[in-house]
């Protein structure tokens, strides 16, 4: 959806909004197409309104979601505002600022009615103002005020629990001791605890690879230390991040904000004070090696080649766990190369290393800065796809080793289109930090 114009009134913005939605129906049908006719009266500004007044019970806008804790459990989800939470000394959802975003769980078919719900008029949204009653909003929507009204307060129902306050069988449940007694069973709280979705999506936007190591902030950082020059300001790091997928292969079933994020969610490390990383050792020989060398990678292999002996149905189940087990592979991907980055940059250029030059600009990009011949090679390589590749016959060959399976071209590309997602946007993110610190060498050289 284009942005929109500035409106002179709720009305305006309100008929932009449906003509788009329209517009968009509707632009590959003739005006003669019965469908088209069709869709004209489906989209007449009142009988739209009507029908997203009725479709916004299907929806609920949530801070905390229950969902998240087991995508079968059904109970309640709630909107609280961070003002509205207790203020311990805790982080938590009361920390998020007033621009926090809420998630949406339902029914995905009437996410329309929310992008409605989510558009603004003079710095406030309409969802904003149907929490008010706002006599504006009202005035805008119909000319019969009790079907105004009516409307109103459906669309500020889409943050009321549905039904009575409920958990589930399959949610979590735990005792919180609120007493002094911890052998006095009276002494304690039973909590059924909530995902706290709102903070979640604040807290990817912010630890996020592209705001943290990629911002110009950190950047000027890095390059401060480098030159061993002054820098004002600090430096932001999330060390030994994991990556926490909810909802597989269908994470918009988890909610809105859960599918924006492709399902990831990170967990800060929580570990003892005194804690060490085990030893990353730089991979001279063959990288596909020393990434089986991690236990989890071993394990997902094992279980994909299993289920793939049993020569599963060929149906929708079988592919989400395919699919499923492939995703965990590729994030298996990610965190591997990202413990490579902690080494020292440079270590490929050690005599030792045997590694093919594609992997080697994939793993040690770093060396980049310092090695002009090497940057240049780097930038002209085409090694993103040739490390995919490598990656989706180094698969084949683990599901073909003294098994019954033989896998071949078919398998090889559709492994290679899965693995080929993560390594293109390492290629983007770091051939984006090589050019940004190629021009600032530039300019400071000019200055010169």
């Amino acid at each position: 959806m284009p942005e929109p114009q500035h409106h002179a009134s709720i009305r305006d913005l309100v008929e932009w909004f449906i003509r788009d939605r329209f517009a968009t129906k509707a632009e590959k049908l003739a005006a003669d197409d019965p469908k088209y006719l069709e869709l004209q009266q489906q989209f007449d500004p009142q009988a739209w309104l009507a029908d997203a007044a009725r479709r916004v019970s299907q929806l609920q806008v949530v801070t905390h979601s229950l969902k998240a804790i087991h995508p079968d459990a059904k109970g309640t989800n709630l909107y609280v505002e961070p003002g509205q939470l207790n203020q311990g000394g805790l982080v938590g959802s009361h920390c998020l600022p007033a621009d926090f975003q809420g998630d949406v769980v339902g029914n995905a078919a009437a996410l329309d009615v929310y992008k409605f719900l989510k558009q603004e008029w003079q710095g406030r949204t309409l969802l904003e103002r149907a929490l008010d009653f706002d006599e504006a909003l009202i005035d805008a929507l119909s000319l019969d005020r009790e079907e105004a009204e009516n409307w109103v307060r459906a669309f500020a129902s889409i943050t009321e629990p549905k039904g009575t306050p409920s958990s589930h069988v399959m949610g979590k449940q735990l005792y919180w001791l609120v007493g002094d007694d911890p052998t006095d069973d009276k002494n304690y709280h039973l909590l059924a605890p909530l995902y706290g979705t709102a903070l979640t999506h604040r807290f990817y936007a912010q630890a996020s690879p592209n705001t943290w190591f990629f911002g110009d902030h950190n950047k000027a950082a890095r390059k401060a230390l480098k030159d061993k020059t002054f820098f004002e300001g600090g430096y932001t790091s999330y060390p030994n991040l994991a990556v926490q997928k909810l909802g597989g292969t269908k994470p918009q079933n988890i909610s809105q904000l859960n599918s924006e994020r492709g399902g990831q969610n990170y967990l800060l490390a929580s570990l003892p004070p005194h804690w060490k990383s085990r030893e990353i050792y730089a991979p001279m020989r063959d990288a596909f090696r020393a990434f089986k060398g991690r236990p989890d990678v071993r394990r997902t292999i094992s279980e994909l080649k299993r289920f793939l002996e049993t020569d599963p149905a060929k149906n929708m189940h079988t592919r989400d766990l395919r699919d499923d087990l492939t995703a965990m592979l590729v994030d298996e991907l990610m965190l591997f190369t990202f413990d490579i980055y902690s080494l020292a940059p440079g270590w490929t250029a050690d005599e030792k290393c045997q590694l093919a030059l594609e992997e080697q600009y994939w793993l040690d990009p770093g060396r980049a800065e310092e090695d002009g011949e090497f940057a240049e090679a780097r930038r002209q390589s085409n090694w993103h796809a040739a490390v995919s590749s490598r990656a989706a016959n180094w698969l084949n060959r683990e599901l073909n080793h003294k098994s019954p399976l033989s896998f071949g071209d078919a398998e090889h590309h559709h492994w290679k289109r899965r693995f080929e997602g993560i390594v293109t946007e390492f290629r983007r993110q770091l051939d984006d930090l090589q050019e940004t610190l190629r021009d600032e060498d530039n300019d400071q050289g000019d200055a010169a």
